[in-house]
């Protein structure tokens, strides 16, 4: 299948909307429907976009003039800030998510944007990241309900699977799986051609959820961002993430920084893949696995490093 923005059918009563170039900020959502009911996975980033998609998907699936249940994967605001416009839902969410959710309103990164320009190289590195997007005037809607670990949901006769499988992108990720069309909307455990980002980590919990989609029987994952695409990407993405542990531990004995360790490690096989900046967030994340740490890199500093990692390449 084509990798084109918008609505996309990937089984009966199931769909995903695609934003390419998946990068930062342009993700991706599910819809899943059963003769009258509807459940959305995730809104987008800021409200246009947001519009934009439901009225794409009322135009091809006359049910979802009505959203039933909303599933926000995890807390990035690029799969939360349009909330308020699925009118009349419920909003579901794994209780960590829930709790995050709240931690980085949509008026603070309203106000970094406004302030990017005097920040000099990061400013210009987050404008690059988020300029495109509009936070002014969004309202976040948090979750009514939450639930913790895993959570049973049927959409008319079609029964639904979450399973938190967070901390690992942010502290509670989870998967949306269909399980009798083999269908999983992964959230952000899955960038497809992309870097992935471990804002909350540990890594080895992340290997873990790609250990967990493998042993699933899945033929078409949804991605958080990219084009659609099956279990090989998965192990694709579990491959990236041992080797990089392997990398990093070696650059960590060596006393690198792990900005030195992301200029000095070679991509190999995931040279082409989008965002490469990301690299140094996950070496800053497993050796805080490494040391011990229980705290997750701090994203200002995140910024600051990544910046300087995408100017020198």
């Amino acid at each position: 299948m084509s990798y084109s923005k918008g609505l996309h059918e990937v089984g009966d009563g199931l769909y995903a909307y695609l934003q390419p170039d998946g990068g930062w900020g342009w993700s991706n959502a599910g819809l899943i429907v059963d003769g009258e009911r509807t459940l959305l996975v995730d809104t987008l980033y800021d409200l246009a976009l947001t519009e934009q998609m439901l009225q794409a998907m009322r135009r091809a699936v006359p049910a979802a003039a009505r959203i039933d249940t909303l599933v926000n994967t995890h807390a990035n605001g690029d799969h939360c800030y349009g909330n308020k416009l699925v009118d009349g839902a419920r909003i579901l969410a794994s209780e960590r998510t829930a709790a995050e959710m709240p931690e980085l309103p949509p008026a603070a990164m309203a106000a970094l944007v406004e302030q990017a320009p005097a920040m000099g190289e990061l400013g210009a590195f987050f404008l690059e990241c988020f300029g495109a997007f509009h936070f002014d005037g969004i309202e976040l809607a948090l979750p009514d309900e939450t639930f913790s670990g895993e959570l049973s949901l049927r959409v008319g006769d079609r029964e639904l699977q979450l399973l938190e499988v967070g901390p690992a992108h942010t502290r509670g990720d989870t998967l949306v799986h269909v399980p009798a069309q083999r269908v999983l909307f992964s959230g952000d455990i899955l960038f497809s051609e992309a870097h992935p980002i471990a804002w909350a980590g540990p890594v080895s919990n992340w290997i873990a959820a790609c250990d967990r989609i493998l042993a699933m029987d899945v033929e078409t994952i949804v991605p958080g961002h990219g084009p659609l695409a099956g279990p090989d990407a998965v192990r694709e993405l579990k491959a990236y993430f041992e080797y990089l542990y392997e990398q990093a531990r070696a650059c960590h004995a060596q006393g690198m920084t792990a900005l030195q360790a992301a200029r000095s490690i070679a991509l190999e096989r995931w040279a082409d893949w989008g965002e490469g900046e990301r690299l140094v967030v996950n070496i800053a994340n497993i050796y805080a696995e490494l040391s011990g740490e229980e705290e997750p890199p701090n994203p200002l500093v995140a910024f600051e490093q990544m910046a300087a990692l995408a100017r020198s390449r």
